[in-house]
């Protein structure tokens, strides 16, 4: 059967063991890979994605052909990296498998859609040529595309509805690609009017289309208030396991996340008391007071990482690695409010620039952009990707980084707390334990309840 793979220690055993009449040649792996790499691209039409239910029953099929063609290849003869290269390719195959026969975003949440014609507000103006003509047909497709989506939303989960729901009518500031602005647009109904001032300036002609857009967008939100979705949003303990085995190649249970994740909660908090307990009698750390104050800290915290890698010899930073920015923007809340990002960022940007930026993920995906290795290269794994990150926070407060800098190091503990939190509050909501808000409450309970965020 399509995606019942087994356990991966079994295709190691095949890889490195077992004897087959068929195909072994490491090239029609690469080939496969690529011709795969294309197929699992979404078919878009006018600039967005196209969910209906041809399109999707076209790929299932599509997939099943991958499938075949992978199981025709014999990997017995090859080397190790070509033979983990083929368990890379499976788990690629497995995870597009799952998306179909489990997640079906398309039919469960109405989240994708939200996101997709939100990104079409993110258009920076002016524009002109092809440029303009693609940004006039992702504007104009909008209320058909949201039409579309009412139609294949036969599976709405109750839980994505309401993440849907906040994502089209309030603000954040802190999603990944959103453009910069002192004052975040509220939700994706939010940034159509920032479009439209926009438009006002610089394509005024464009100006209906962006009503009628946005005249959908607001129809689509009022639909989803009155539409009823009720479907569990988790995919349970079993789908949950099968993903980590057959995916993520990740020896653990549900059970296992949870015991794994209490543990670090539980070690966190503790060396938390122990540095506060340490650090009583120094000075907290201050919020930035301003804009430039924050950007300060941000060059020096960068400047510091930076140094402390090349004489500590922790890693090589390749010539072609250049500025990277920040992750989390400066943003005035109105009255002073600050989420849990900014509240730790504004006092030390140290934590997220680990993780996030040098040598965490905008460093990790640009060495990964640098690797010519036809199926290492372009393989994404979020469980290395993640886990490097969480690595880094850990292995720098060890290695020294943080030594003359003792309020920082409580920063980090309360980072490792958040996740930690984080980590039940997923497995609750995916074991349909957990509501939203109840994952929410949780979090906020262990976080401020626990003293962990006082002080600093």
């Amino acid at each position: 059967m399509v995606g019942q793979t087994g356990a991966a220690w079994f295709f190691l055993c095949f890889a490195a063991f077992a004897g087959g009449a068929g195909d072994g040649d490491y090239q029609a792996l690469v080939t496969l890979n690529e011709e795969f790499l294309e197929f699992r691209q979404p078919v878009m039409v006018d600039g967005l994605p196209d969910y209906s239910r041809e399109v999707t029953a076209a790929r299932e099929h599509g997939l099943h052909s991958f499938f075949d063609r992978l199981e025709a290849i014999d990997p017995s003869g090859w080397t190790i990296p070509e033979k983990v290269d083929y368990l890379l390719v499976r788990a690629q195959l497995n995870e597009l498998d799952f998306k179909h026969r489990v997640l079906r975003p398309w039919a469960r949440d109405p989240g994708v859609y939200v996101g997709a014609v939100q990104r079409v507000a993110f258009q920076e103006l002016p524009v002109s040529g092809e440029e303009l003509s693609g940004f006039e047909s992702r504007l104009v497709a909008v209320p058909a595309f949201l039409d579309q989506a009412k139609g294949n939303l036969s599976e709405g989960a109750g839980e994505l509805c309401k993440t849907a729901l906040r994502d089209l009518q309030q603000p954040d500031g802190v999603g990944h690609g959103h453009p910069y602005r002192e004052v975040p647009p509220a939700g994706t109904i939010g940034w159509y009017r920032d479009l439209m001032q926009r438009l006002e300036q610089h394509h005024p002609d464009l100006a209906p289309e962006a009503e009628a857009a946005l005249e959908a967008i607001t129809g689509f939100r009022d639909w989803l208030q009155h539409s009823g979705m009720d479907a569990p949003a988790g995919i349970g303990r079993e789908n949950y396991d099968w993903y980590l085995e057959n995916v993520l190649y990740m020896p653990f249970t549900m059970e296992d996340i949870v015991t794994i994740g209490d543990r670090e909660l539980h070690r966190s908090w503790a060396f938390l008391e122990l540095e506060r307990n340490k650090n009583r009698d120094v000075p907290i750390l201050e919020p930035a007071a301003s804009a430039e104050d924050y950007q300060r800290r941000i060059r020096e915290a960068d400047e510091q990482v930076r140094r402390f890698i090349r004489e500590e010899r922790i890693l090589t930073i390749p010539d072609y690695v250049g500025e990277f920015g920040h992750n989390v923007p400066w943003i005035e809340r109105p009255g002073g409010r600050r989420n849990f990002w900014e509240e730790i960022q504004f006092r030390d940007p140290r934590p997220d620039h680990v993780h996030a930026v040098i040598p965490g993920h905008r460093f990790d995906m640009l060495v990964k952009e640098h690797d010519t290795r036809p199926i290492r290269g372009p393989y994404y794994d979020s469980g290395r990707i993640e886990g490097w990150a969480m690595y880094l926070e850990e292995m720098f407060l060890q290695a020294g980084l943080l030594d003359d800098l003792p309020r920082t190091r409580e920063l980090f503990y309360i980072f490792q707390i958040a996740r930690a939190a984080r980590n039940r509050a997923e497995v609750g909501l995916h074991s349909n334990q957990f509501t939203i808000q109840d994952a929410v409450r949780y979090m906020v309970c262990l976080l401020y309840t626990s003293d962990a965020a006082d002080d600093n």
